[in-house]
């Protein structure tokens, strides 16, 4: 696995980019907040470029800007009705569309990985519709958890137990994975994409839309 600590920089290629799903709350524990802010740095330092949901506040906020300060790449996508509500991060990139579905597939279109931190039922939604879509073979893009704490443990079980029920394939649970710290979700991610092949992660987009 790629160690960003050392001395040898590791960097992606100019096409990857990240799609980061995370709360949009500033009431949020300030440590899931300092993590927001470190993993969007790692991305910039490693080469990627991060997309978002184009707020300026919560983690969504705070991702951007350790992007940004970092000096990194950064496009954010937000629907018009709430650039009010999430205040859009002015100084980085920002795409204004007209709905959360446009929002969504823009976001997913333009991604090559995705990478979840702590979140709220709006990050569940986004998350639940990604592995939906993976589990229908539409896409087989790379998904990591930040799960601090085992934040996301609840989520796990649940799945599980729709696999243990035999509603969902076992095959689901391989589509993720899943990181503690903040420092190795970047090193986790690259791996995971120098395994992945082009072809492999591309998607059937027409069947999306």
């Amino acid at each position: 696995m790629p160690d960003l600590s050392s001395g040898q920089a590791v960097t992606a290629s100019a096409a990857q980019a990240v799609c980061v799903y995370c709360g949009s709350s500033n009431t949020a524990d300030p440590a899931f907040l300092e993590a927001a802010f470190e993993i969007g740095g790692d991305f910039a330092k490693a080469g990627l470029k991060l997309v978002y949901g184009g707020g300026g506040v919560g983690l969504m906020g705070a991702t951007a800007r350790g992007a940004h300060a970092a000096g990194g790449q950064v496009l954010g996508v937000i629907p018009d009705f709430l650039r009010g509500r999430e205040q859009p991060f002015d100084d980085v990139e920002t795409v204004v569309v007209t709905s959360m579905h446009e929002r969504k597939m823009m976001m997913f279109e333009r991604s090559d990985a995705f990478v979840v931190l702590p979140g709220g039922i709006g990050t569940l939604e986004e998350i639940i519709e990604l592995l939906s879509w993976r589990r229908l073979d539409l896409h087989r893009k790379p998904i990591i958890f930040h799960n601090p704490d085992g934040f996301w443990d609840p989520l796990f079980a649940l799945l599980r137990h729709t696999i243990d029920q035999g509603l969902t394939p076992p095959s689901l649970a391989q589509y993720w994975r899943v990181v503690e710290k903040a420092a190795d979700i970047t090193p986790a991610l690259l791996a995971w994409l120098a395994e992945t092949g082009q072809e492999d992660a591309a998607s059937n987009v027409r069947l999306l839309t």
